[in-house]
């Protein structure tokens, strides 16, 4: 049986460095993949003058990973790439500053469609769906963009695997990354893991403006934008200034998701943007044991809002531990088989035919 990421990185993160602390701990880990049984990860310090000290490391960890079971072989390469950014930025270009004026709406060059995932509140799993949909319309040969505009918490490097800065050698202009067939961008690939961005709204406005403008995103059929919860800046800044094609509600069953699923609703209703349809997440949850079905945060709640609002019912999602394990692990359960992946093709298939992605 195959390793996994998990412990490939346990297993580096009890590798000592001379200096104290260790390779995850120390954020020097990048490019990590792991297929069938081959591991494949850079180690990255950023002082070129240490690079030859470290060569006793880099055997270290070879070793150590190809001593784990399920691989056969490690390619671990040892890079420095000069001195790490303090602040989110892409190697040269700083990320956060006040918007500046635009003539109107427009989306960047090549981008066709663009779907806004958002939810009233945290924690009803809409990055996950974003995600989720995001390789979902890949795997239908979409080209597909995702954008993680959770500036104050970003998750979806990941959730999508990708651990690697993003890098704009001209300081003009940001190069994304490419993860399961979907070009992605994030805050949280210009930061070190667990540093906080502490910024008022102004700075969210501009920061957003930048990852829409200086990313080259290439041409798209669709950019699906991962929103944060509630109705604030980002979103407001979303909607005037791109054309959106329409937003997808997300929200689990219960009243209380729902109250504030309703204000999102609201929202891109006062800002013009149509509401292409509603998801229904943790929709129920079946026993891998005794194969009963419980229904953990209510049923059908979303549906009736769908039905009371005039607007589709894109899906229902189940509540499921595998897809919880997928998004920790970056290989969103999208890309396998099985029930959770068959319900976000049958969406993907919906938002495709019906010209909306």
């Amino acid at each position: 049986m195959p390793t996994t990421r998990d412990a490939v990185l346990e297993t580096l993160s009890r590798i000592v460095l001379p200096d104290g602390g260790d390779l995850v701990s120390r954020d020097m880990v990048r490019a990590l993949s792991v297929e069938d049984d081959t591991v494949r990860f850079v180690i990255e310090t950023h002082d070129p003058g240490r690079a030859a000290e470290l060569e006793p490391v880099r055997a270290a960890a070879q070793a150590a990973v190809e001593a784990l079971a399920g691989v056969t072989r490690a390619s671990v390469v040892l890079t420095a790439h000069g001195p790490a950014p303090k602040a989110p930025s892409g190697e040269g270009l700083k990320i956060g500053r006040h918007p500046t004026p635009q003539a109107g709406p427009e989306n960047p060059a090549g981008i066709d469609r663009i779907l806004a995932v958002g939810s009233g509140k945290g924690g009803v799993g809409k990055s996950t769906v974003a995600s989720n949909l995001a390789v979902a319309l890949a795997r239908r040969g979409r080209r597909v963009g995702l954008l993680d505009a959770d500036i104050y918490g970003p998750s979806q490097p990941r959730m999508m695997g990708v651990t690697r800065r993003a890098a704009s050698p001209d300081g003009k202009t940001i190069e994304p990354v490419v993860a399961h067939g979907v070009t992605m961008m994030s805050i949280g690939l210009m930061l070190d893991e667990g540093q906080a961005v502490v910024w008022r709204g102004p700075m969210l406005m501009g920061a957003l403006q930048q990852l829409l403008s200086q990313v080259n995103w290439g041409p798209l059929d669709v950019l699906v934008v991962d929103l944060p919860p509630g109705t604030g800046d980002i979103q407001l800044t979303l909607c005037q200034r791109t054309r959106l094609t329409g937003a997808i509600v997300v929200s689990t069953p219960q009243d209380v998701a729902l109250i504030d699923a309703r204000k999102a609703i609201d929202m891109f209703g006062k800002l013009g943007t149509p509401v292409l349809g509603l998801i229904e997440n943790m929709s129920t949850y079946v026993c891998p044991n005794c194969g009963h079905e419980a229904h953990i945060f209510g049923h059908g709640g979303v549906a009736a809002e769908a039905e009371a609002l005039g607007v589709p019912l894109l899906g229902a999602l189940p509540l499921a531990l595998d897809v919880r394990l997928a998004g920790d692990a970056g290989q969103p359960v999208a890309l396998g088989e099985g029930p959770q992946a068959e319900a976000y093709a049958h969406i993907a298939a919906r938002l495709v035919g019906g010209g909306m992605a």
